[in-house]
């Protein structure tokens, strides 16, 4: 028997639904309304890492620099849950844009089991992979030691972050971002409340150091984890959630990862990317790839927001191109542009005016302080220009054809940005380096423009 059976709501019910409000309120109100939540619980995640940085930063430099070169491995498992939830989120709010109710239950569950095999696939690589990954990166043993007893916990445990993933892009697929703010910022907190317990061993708890930052990541992802399934089973009504009679569906998995493959691997290029880069500064210092380290998390406090923004955005773009209503979906990418661009342009404030305090934060030495504070400036006067090829990117996604992101992502991180960072070193400066970020930078965006001009005309111009 199909499963389908079991799915309480059926198309022929979907006349006495009420309409989506992804489909009826005014665009302004709707994309302020679904991304501030969603952009103030990136905010908490944001400077939970960069806390959860400062507190490594003063157990030695050498642990901040073993957490920095976890980068790569952390990045992957976050492109394979992040990719797969595109594509769910893609497909299910489309489904509920076009009244299709039993193939976003369908979505739903299917995308759960995926994520249940995407933490089996990262508890092998933990077990597995680790140690090796970081002597091909380091001979120092202390910061091999570090890394291990770090990144081990985190992809071991990572069934925490697998299951927040997916039950948050439920919430946000149905448009509750309200949810996942709660969800994702409660998992922050407990992060940051258990952070300097662990690491430094107060109020009684033993001293762990960066083994405790670790152990306060999975913990916060857990409990995040917890409470987005149940809010999804309490306060989800748009889809239902069942595993009875469940198998497998090929089809709709296909397409989920049809949609949700350029993405992960566009993320998983990012994961490359640092790997290399982590290597070439190597050959300048471990204080160069501490410096690296730093960079991401403070990019992280802009472009988190950012990402808030993208994410309140898909599921809008996408439910109104079901719906075939082609001005709210323009509308709604040309604000969160605005938006973005905002955004990044305090970014490049903070960059190019604070590179110093910034930098103190991480209790950085005189010589990081003055190497860092080369790059951030340099690095930061790209943001504007990525603001457009994020939320560019993310309207790709939402009408399905992410291929043209993972298009872009690898002709700037590995086409252009990687080779520019190796000639650029031959130079002989670590300051040289930098230069490849708005080097690249401006070939993305140029190849956005492009794919951009292509999908309006072969998709949007004919709704």
């Amino acid at each position: 028997m199909d499963n389908n059976n079991d799915i309480k709501m059926t198309n022929k019910t979907a006349p006495a639904r009420e309409e989506n409000k992804m489909g009826v309120l005014p665009v302004n109100r709707l994309l302020i309304s679904m991304s501030l939540p969603m952009m103030a619980s990136m905010l908490v995640q944001a400077l939970y890492n960069i806390v959860d940085s400062i507190f490594v930063a003063r157990v030695a430099e050498d642990a901040l620099t073993a957490v920095s070169m976890a980068f790569p491995l952390q990045t992957l498992m976050i492109a394979l849950a992040g990719g797969t939830g595109v594509g769910i989120n893609a497909i299910l709010s489309k489904s509920l844009g076009e009244h299709e109710y039993e193939k976003a239950n369908k979505t739903a569950v299917n995308g759960i089991f995926l994520s249940a095999l995407s933490y089996i696939v990262f508890l092998i690589i933990g077990l597995t992979v680790v140690k090796p990954f970081y002597m091909s990166q380091t001979t120092d043993p202390e910061i091999t030691q570090y890394g291990i007893q770090y990144l081990t916990i985190v992809l071991t445990c990572s069934f925490g972050i697998f299951g927040q993933f997916i039950f948050e892009r439920l919430l946000t697929s149905t448009g509750r971002t309200f949810f996942t703010m709660i969800t994702q910022g409660t998992g922050a907190i407990i992060n940051l409340i258990l952070d300097p317990i662990l690491i430094f061993g107060l109020l009684g708890a033993p001293k762990l150091g960066v083994v405790g930052a670790a152990v306060a990541t999975v913990i916060g992802q857990i409990v995040a984890c917890i409470l987005a399934c149940i809010l999804n089973i309490r306060s989800n009504p748009d889809i239902q959630i069942s595993f009875k009679k469940f198998k497998p569906d090929p089809v709709l998995i296909g397409h989920i990862y049809k949609i949700g493959v350029p993405s992960i691997i566009m993320q998983s290029i990012g994961s490359l990317m640092v790997y290399i880069l982590n290597k070439i500064l190597f050959e300048f210092s471990s204080t160069a790839v501490a410096v690296f380290g730093v960079y991401f998390k403070l990019q992280s406090f802009i472009f988190m927001p950012v990402f808030g923004l993208n994410n309140g955005m898909i599921p809008i773009v996408a439910y109104n191109y079901g719906a075939r209503k082609k001005e709210r979906m323009m509308d709604t990418w040309k604000l969160a542009w605005i938006y973005a661009t905002v955004m990044m342009i305090i970014g490049v404030i903070a960059f190019e005016c604070f590179p110093g305090p910034l930098l103190k934060m991480f209790d950085a030495s005189d010589t990081m302080i003055g190497m860092g504070s080369v790059a951030l400036r340099i690095i930061g006067i790209h943001f504007p220009v990525a603001a457009f090829c994020i939320v560019t990117g993310s309207m790709f996604q939402a009408l399905g054809i992410s291929i043209y992101s993972m298009i872009t992502s690898i002709m700037r991180q590995i086409v252009v940005l990687i080779p520019a960072a190796y000639l650029l070193s031959l130079l002989g400066s670590v300051d040289y380096v930098w230069w490849s970020f708005p080097i690249a930078e401006v070939m993305s965006a140029a190849a956005t423009i492009f794919f951009f001009v292509k999908t309006y005309r072969g998709i949007i111009k004919k709704i």
